[in-house]
């Protein structure tokens, strides 16, 4: 009796802990902080989405944090923001340029990127690989820049207004990598 009872709480606990991941894995919000500090300043979390790529493959969660007063609909202006990407895969740093690449042109007039093409290759340069559970975040602060950081270490930092709104329409323009994940990140997915 006393076996068979100790099996009984060692299975619920397995089963608790196997219900807790999976329930984690089902809430992107479940991974992120309900808050970002940005130069002194607390972001709450706007939003959050997942990337799924042909149905089958998780590649990321992301979270983005906006000021309270700032509307989904502003999110490329001269605001500040964090994008936060939770990895559930292994990807090569060199990717993430090359992936951004058909998102830009998409987003961004053509002489546009043209101007943008040094500040583009210098982001992509400080890329890294990325292995399950890593977190790249993208900072934005007005008259300082971009922030490019893997697992909370600054890698580096691009200037400018226009490059912060140009890269962030990756994930938050009109034709982004996914609608329903931008629309889930700025808040709009619950309003429609």
């Amino acid at each position: 009796m006393f076996s068979r009872k100790r099996f009984m709480v060692s299975a619920l606990i397995a089963l608790c802990a196997v219900l807790s991941v999976t329930l984690s894995l089902a809430d992107p919000r479940a991974q992120f902080s309900p808050e970002a500090a940005v130069l002194g300043q607390a972001l709450p979390l706007r939003g959050t989405g997942r990337l799924v790529w042909m149905k089958l493959v998780t590649v990321y969660d992301a979270a983005l944090y906006l000021p309270g007063d700032v509307a989904g609909t502003e999110v490329l202006k001269d605001v500040p923001k964090r994008l936060e990407l939770r990895y559930h895969i292994s990807i090569k740093g060199p990717k993430f340029g090359e992936s951004a690449v058909p998102f830009l042109e998409k987003n961004v007039p053509r002489e546009e990127l043209a101007r943008l093409k040094p500040r583009l290759e210098q982001l992509n340069g400080l890329y890294r690989d990325v292995k399950e559970g890593d977190r790249y975040a993208l900072t934005y602060v007005p008259g300082k820049g971009t922030t490019l950081s893997l697992n909370n270490e600054p890698l580096g930092s691009i200037e400018g207004a226009d490059f912060a709104a140009a890269y962030f329409t990756i994930w938050l323009g009109a034709k982004p990598i996914s609608d329903t994940m931008r629309d889930d990140l700025i808040g709009e997915a619950k309003k429609k």
